[in-house]
């Protein structure tokens, strides 16, 4: 466990995994402090150790890490430059780790904001594994920033990942989380695809992850997603919406350095038919049943 004497943390965004790194930092002992725009989502959080602040400012305020982990670009903006914003209350001796996925350029162009407001640091440190990975401080964590920033991070680190690599300056790690998310979303359409075809073959899909496991189709989204498409379990874990906001993100970098994509953008579409099926609240593994739908 880290080190945390002294070492006031505070959270933003309690959605599906920023209220599982908030319930981790609770369990390493940081008593961190929160803020979420819904006040009902952090009740179980508060009577499990945790504090809650009135405003972004009041945590910023009070809190030398802020870890924010909010929908999009356009959530940033508010929590940090809106009416009582982390910027407001934000100094040189402060950290702001975000967490959201959001645009490399507009993550570059924020922390340069912040930094001459203010002079507080920023590090993008978008993450992958999920809450469950989250949970288990078992996290991958890609960062952007100054090297001497992310070293003084490293009770965060300790705490949430099973490993933090950074990347390069700001901008870097929001850069290669859109790598992940290529590698992420084309693997559960293809996992929805195969999925719908084994049952058609007639074969017990429920057998494919273990006739598969230690071969090279083997991976841990064939263990972790395709259980829950076979079972039809669509508890949430990835939401169609916020996976289509990162294939957009996506799209856009890909266009701007010249990267040509046809795969990603066929996933792209599908999870388009999700949302405007009216799906984008629910698991992304809700998938399958587009291929499930299928006319032969």
């Amino acid at each position: 466990m880290p080190n945390t004497d002294k070492l006031r943390v505070g959270c933003i965004g309690a959605g599906v995994l920023g209220a599982a790194i908030m319930r981790r930092l609770i369990d390493c002992g940081f008593a961190p402090l929160l803020w979420n725009r819904d006040t009902s989502k952090l009740s179980h959080l508060l009577a499990a150790g945790a504090a809650r602040a009135d405003t972004p400012a009041a945590l910023a305020r009070d809190c030398g890490f802020v870890i924010t982990c909010v929908s999009d670009g356009g959530a940033m903006e508010k929590v940090v430059f809106g009416e009582h914003g982390i910027a407001s209350t934000g100094s040189a001796d402060k950290v702001l780790i975000d967490m959201s996925t959001c645009a490399a350029a507009h993550t570059q162009d924020m922390a340069a904001r912040l930094s001459a407001h203010c002079g507080m640091a920023w590090l993008d440190a978008p993450i992958s594994g999920g809450a469950p990975a989250a949970l288990a401080g078992k996290m991958a964590i890609m960062v952007g920033g100054h090297a001497s920033v992310f070293e003084r991070a490293r009770p965060i680190w300790d705490a949430l990942a099973g490993r933090a690599t950074l990347m390069g300056p700001n901008g870097a790690g929001q850069a290669t989380k859109m790598i992940n998310q290529v590698l992420v979303a084309t693997g559960l359409a293809v996992l929805a695809e195969a999925c719908a075809f084994a049952e058609r073959a007639g074969i017990d899909a429920a057998k494919i992850p273990q006739a598969l496991a230690g071969g090279r189709a083997d991976s841990r989204q064939l263990q972790e997603m395709f259980p829950k498409m076979v079972a039809s379990d669509f508890s949430i874990t990835g939401r169609a919406a916020l996976m289509l906001k990162d294939l957009e993100l996506i799209h856009d970098l890909a266009r701007h350095v010249g990267a040509p994509l046809p795969v990603t953008a066929g996933v792209a579409e599908s999870f388009r038919k999700m949302v405007a099926d009216g799906l984008g609240d629910r698991d992304n593994t809700e998938m399958v049943n587009v291929y499930r739908s299928k006319k032969n």
